[in-house]
Formats: structure tokens, C-alpha cells, sequence
């Protein structure tokens, strides 16, 4: 008897639950689909919508946290409410319903909460089974106990930081998937952010995919608001540094290690991944351009042999699609075994989709089997 009321009390914070845990995720995928295909002129109809997966999740995150959990799950309760209210201010940002900036500024405050949920939401995904499948390629939903094992004390698996001089810039966070074993090299995947940007946002662009193929991602964070251009350059002898440090302490591939980015990181890319004493083996810039510095400090030359995968919207509107054509001609004619991928749709945003080209590109072995799919 005392089980089955136990049970009854549960029922409504459980049903509560199951109202929420789906909106939140609901909001997570809109964000997804906007981000992708941010443009100006779009703006009103992303913001449409966004709007009512917005009001969905409100409404259910009200009812889940006026009930009280199971005194057993109340930090499990307490994390996943946090993490809901971080995507409903991501929402109201996106809205501008909340933050009183320009455009501009709301929608890059959105992303960024946007990514805090995530964070909140990641270490909660065992007890949460379309949580952990929220954070792997659908192809591998059947393979969640091989890429989520109990963890192991002696290997160091999951999210990692590094502060920077600091404690904000010029740090790193790196993300070890659950499933690596160190029995055998890994493939390294070093993704920058863009301008104004945050490795720690940046990373949530490629997590899903480095634990559904097993490979180590690293995310720097820039020195100064962007990558180093001009002057002195004190991000690539960081970059070099994190690279070394995250191979003194996993098994690292020195064969498939790729340097990406978005924008002025991938801009950066090629300034840092060309370079004399560069470790990275493949580049894969995507929406960037081809920064004059290469024609002064000798990348070009360097380019001849180099692969390059650079993926370019049609209707960029910060780097037209006009300077990643010419670009991609001079690094071809400089000897670089070059793939374009001009989008047709995409505009200056990132196109996640194109992860598992690039991925598949760099290494056929980090390539989805056909048993997985």
C-alpha cells in the first residue's frame, strides 16, 4: 500500500516532467534549425518560428517547478529546471523579449544561453534517455551503451577546461567522449570560433558528432575578441601549445588532426593551419575568407599538397561568396588538394549538417558504418 501511494504522489511531478522535458528539447532543435539559417532579412520568420516552442516551454517549465520532485531527484530536478531556464532565456533573447539590445546583440546573447543549457542539460543525460540521444547522431541511437559506458577512474573522459592568462580568454575546453578506452590513436578535431566568439559555445557544434564517431574535440578560446591577423601572433603558439598538451594526455593521432572554424575562424584556419610548424594535417574552413597575411608570410607556398575542405554559403552576407571563389582558385593554383562546398542556402551561419562531409572527408574512418545506420 505504501508503495502504490508513493507512486500515486510521484504521478503528477512525473507527468509534469513529461510535458517538459520534450518542450525543452523542442526549443533546442528550433534553435538549431534558426541558427542554421540565420540571415537578416529572415529574422521575423525564425522569430515566428521560435515563438511557440517558446511558449511551450514556459508553460511546462511553470507547472514542473511549482510541483516538488521525489526527494531523491531533487538535484537531478534542480539541474534540469536550470538548464530549462536557460533555454527559455535563450528563447526570450532570440524574441527580444528580453535583454534590451540592438538585434545583433540579443541574437548572439541567445546563442550563448542557448549553449549554457546544453551544459546544464549534458551531465543529466543518463537519467534521461532522449537527453542522451539529444547529444549523439540519430544513426548510433541503438549504440548508446557502447558510446556512454559506466566511466572508468582511471581515464580522464568527458568536458575538460583550461583557463586562459585570464581565466576568460585564451583558454580551451575539450571534450573526450565517454567511450575512449586510450587503446589506440584518436583523431583530433581542433574547431574555432568566430569573432567575438567562445570555444566554450563553439564546442556544443561539434559534441554530437565527436561522440557519435569517437573523436577528441578541442575548442580554444581566442586571446583578444578574435583570432590573431595582424601583428603579433599570439594565438598560433597557443593553438600549438593546447594541441601539445592534449597529446601528452590522450593518445592522439598525429596523422588526423584537422584545424576548423567558423568565420574569423576559419579565417584563422588557414593563417595558423599553413604555417611552417603547424600540427594539423587537413584544414576545413567554413565561411571565411583568405586573409592577406598568407601572401606575405609565405603560406601560400605551403599550401601546394595541403587538403582543404572549404564550405561557403551563397548568400554570405560578411564574406561574399564572390572572395571564397577567388580564394579557392589561388589555393588550387598554389597546389592545394582543395574540395568547395558552396551552399546554396546557407548564408553567414554555420551549416552542421556539413559535419559528417567534412568528417568523412578527413577520415573515412570517422564515417557512420552501415552498421550503425
Amino acid at each position: 500500500m505504501a508503495d502504490t501511494e508513493r507512486r500515486e504522489d510521484r504521478d503528477p511531478w512525473l507527468e509534469a516532467l513529461g510535458r517538459f522535458g520534450p518542450a525543452l528539447l523542442g526549443v533546442l532543435a528550433a534553435f538549431e534549425h534558426v541558427e542554421r539559417r540565420l540571415h537578416p532579412p529572415e529574422l521575423p520568420g525564425l522569430r515566428q518560428s521560435l515563438a511557440p516552442c517558446a511558449e511551450s516551454l514556459s508553460e511546462s517549465l511553470t507547472a514542473f517547478a511549482e510541483l516538488p520532485p521525489p526527494s531523491e531527484l531533487s538535484e537531478f530536478a534542480g539541474a534540469l529546471r536550470a538548464a530549462g531556464e536557460s533555454a527559455l532565456e535563450a528563447a526570450r533573447l532570440f524574441l527580444g523579449q528580453s535583454g534590451g539590445g540592438s538585434p545583433v546583440e540579443d541574437v548572439l546573447a541567445a546563442l550563448r544561453a542557448r549553449c549554457r543549457a546544453q551544459e546544464l542539460l549534458f551531465p543529466l543525460r543518463r537519467g534521461l534517455p532522449p537527453v542522451n540521444q539529444w547529444f549523439l547522431e540519430p544513426a548510433v541511437w541503438g549504440l548508446v551503451d557502447q558510446l556512454d559506458p559506466e566511466p572508468s577512474p582511471s581515464l580522464s573522459v568527458g568536458l575538460h577546461r583550461a583557463a586562459g592568462a585570464d581565466s576568460d580568454r585564451g583558454g580551451f575546453h575539450l571534450y573526450v567522449p565517454e567511450s575512449y578506452r586510450g587503446d589506440r590513436p584518436w583523431p583530433l578535431v581542433v574547431a574555432l570560433h568566430g569573432g567575438f566568439g567562445h570555444g566554450r559555445d563553439f564546442l556544443w557544434t561539434w559534441l554530437r558528432e565527436a561522440r557519435s564517431r569517437q573523436f577528441l574535440l578541442l575548442a580554444p578560446t581566442s586571446r583578444g575578441s578574435t583570432w590573431s591577423f595582424g601583428g603579433l601572433d599570439v594565438d598560433g603558439p597557443a593553438l600549438r601549445s593546447m594541441v601539445a598538451r592534449v597529446c601528452d594526455g590522450w593518445r592522439v593521432d598525429a596523422e588526423r588532426v584537422l584545424l576548423t572554424g567558423l568565420s574569423d575562424g576559419a579565417t584563422y584556419t588557414l593563417v595558423c593551419g599553413l604555417q611552417e610548424d603547424s600540427p594539423f594535417t587537413a584544414l576545413a574552413p567554413v565561411s571565411g575568407v583568405l586573409h592577406p597575411i598568407n601572401f606575405a608570410n609565405g603560406n601560400l607556398s605551403r599550401a601546394e599538397g595541403r587538403r582543404i575542405y572549404w564550405a561557403h554559403g551563397a548568400l554570405d552576407w560578411m564574406f561574399p561568396v564572390a572572395l571564397a571563389r577567388e580564394a579557392c582558385e589561388r589555393l588550387r593554383e598554389a597546389g592545394a588538394r582543395l574540395v568547395y562546398d558552396e551552399v546554396a542556402d546557407l548564408s553567414h551561419a554555420y551549416p552542421r549538417e556539413r559535419n559528417a562531409a567534412i568528417l568523412t572527408w578527413f577520415a573515412s574512418e570517422l564515417a557512420l558504418s552501415e552498421a550503425s545506420t
